[in-house]
């Protein structure tokens, strides 16, 4: 074959491990192509499409927003020239046949992807496009600044004229600055880029922009640091890291991945810091003990709910702290919890239809969460509406138990009952009942006895066919003075005052 121009490939899927694999199987420019670009969904791959102007294009099939399907049917109607190769899994043939019948140029299942099966598919792309001639793997490809940084960042070991960087980069010292970029972003945005053109333009600096990090070379780093703080206040969206500075361009890609990758996945835990640096972290690093799992559950069942709760935060509190903590490992934590507390309710017989549907709003929340402050937002959102769940469901079960505690008094009023017998009744501890009685209530054990026996020996004495000292024991007095007493203390009559008065109506 003839050498020709690189053949530009644009990545598309959902799962950003799924698209680092596909950037790691293959030496790019060696084969005959270059990666321009990167998307999570089709709709961000057409607007990147214009932008990057990609030859080929390697799909998921089953991606959110707009699946592989759609998008290469709207390719083939808009860009013909360009080719697509799709990826799927074993069940989904029924949707690669329909993208077949667009124009897709093949596919490749993910789980058989591999470095061999790649290259066929993208050569066999190629042939397709009559303006791409790849050129032979072993013609030696002079890479660009953009391509050598891009894979030195990537891990990948590169050969590049030194002397040919030293020119280019005649400073002493380098440093890497990197830029969280929004979700769905693939690039810095141009506000920025020009901010930095503008402000170190006048310095004596040089930068070169690739994908989300700059590299800058430079003597003195003071006005790189000041710039990067004034940009992370003002773009407080975004989030801005700067590496330690470096002299020798060859360990460009140990700076990355040890320094600047490592501050940029801590600026998660650092959302506050316009700007994060090594100097900035605490020292020593937190550590964080882990959750005790079974004396949370514990406490719930025993209807300890503050206290669980409030281990629950400072829990969180703690491993918010924790920097190194993988994102996806503290994540996966407040997923969990959502979810068992949510099945723990559900045990314990609350009302949890709500609470149950809405978790699935919390698991998305926390998946999206860009910053450790957000996951803590939504925790204390679910915590929130779990109590009121509790609170909901609680209020209605002591409706229901004070409803059998005041018809069982009712029943039984006429006996010597006691407050140990009604709570043996109904297995309460006799304190427990003293105090839960009077709380739901509004009066305690002894005066709604009393009161429900006087409302009954009321309508007793109106009756007049028996004595008072009858009437006492009708309604489960035993000693009759006492009996005399109560009933004066409730109605300010003695029983034959309140007689004689109700006989001359």
């Amino acid at each position: 074959m003839t050498v020709g121009g690189l053949g530009r490939v644009l990545i598309v899927d959902d799962e950003q491990l799924i698209r680092q694999g596909i950037k790691h199987y293959l030496s790019w420019e060696q084969e005959g192509f270059e990666i321009v670009g990167e998307a999570s969904n089709g709709m961000e791959a057409l607007e990147l499409i214009d932008l990057k102007q990609p030859h080929i294009i390697i799909t998921d099939i089953v991606m959110p927003i707009m699946d592989g399907e759609e998008l290469t049917r709207i390719v083939k109607e808009r860009f013909p020239q360009i080719e697509v190769i799709i990826l799927s899994s074993f069940g989904e043939f029924d949707y690669v046949r329909s993208t077949f019948q667009s124009g897709v140029v093949d596919y490749i299942l993910k789980p058989k992807l591999e470095a061999q099966a790649l290259l066929k598919a993208l050569k066999s792309a190629a042939e397709r496009i009559p303006s791409l001639q790849i050129r032979d793997k072993h013609v030696l490809v002079e890479l660009s600044i953009g391509q050598i940084i891009q894979k030195m960042i990537s891990g990948y070991e590169v050969n590049y004229d030194a002397e040919k960087i030293s020119g280019m980069f005649p400073y002493r010292n380098f440093c890497l600055m990197g830029i969280v970029l929004k979700k769905g972003e693939t690039d810095l945005p141009n506000q920025i880029k020009d901010q930095i053109e503008t402000v170190l333009g006048r310095e004596d600096y040089l930068f070169h922009f690739e994908q989300n990090t700059v590299l800058l070379n430079g003597d003195d780093f003071s006005e790189c640091i000041r710039l990067a703080n004034e940009l992370g206040k003002s773009y407080r969206e975004y989030g801005f890291a700067l590496s330690e500075p470096f002299t020798d361009f060859s360990q460009l890609g140990v700076i990355y991945k040890e320094g600047l990758a490592k501050l940029l996945n801590y600026r998660f835990y650092f959302s506050e810091q316009p700007l994060l640096m090594q100097q900035n972290l605490p020292n020593p690093e937190p550590q964080c003990d882990s959750f005790n799992l079974d004396w949370f559950t514990g406490e719930f069942k025993r209807k300890n709910f503050e206290g669980a709760f409030k281990y629950l935060q400072e829990h969180a509190a703690a491993l918010s702290n924790c920097y190194t903590l993988d994102v996806y490992e503290y994540k996966a934590f407040f997923g969990n919890i959502v979810f068992n507390i949510t099945v723990l309710l559900g045990n314990m017989e609350y009302e949890v239809k709500n609470l149950d549907h809405a978790k699935y709003s919390y698991f998305k929340a926390i998946e999206d969460a860009q910053n450790a402050k957000e996951v803590i937002g939504q925790l204390i959102k679910f915590i929130t509406e779990a109590k009121q769940c509790i609170f909901s469901s609680q209020n209605q079960l002591d409706n229901i138990n004070m409803k059998k505690l005041l018809e069982f008094i009712k029943d039984h009023y006429a006996e010597q009952i006691t407050l140990t017998d009604v709570a043996k009744h109904f297995h309460f501890n006799p304190s427990y009942l003293s105090s839960y009685f009077s709380t739901h209530n509004g009066e305690g054990f002894i005066e709604y006895l009393n009161r429900i026996r006087i409302e009954e020996a009321s309508k007793l004495l109106v009756e007049g066919t028996s004595t008072i000292s009858e009437i006492s024991g009708m309604v489960g007095y035993s000693d009759h003075s006492y009996f005399c007493k109560v009933f004066k203390k409730i109605t300010g009559l003695s029983p034959s005052q309140f007689r004689r008065k109700q006989n001359t109506r």
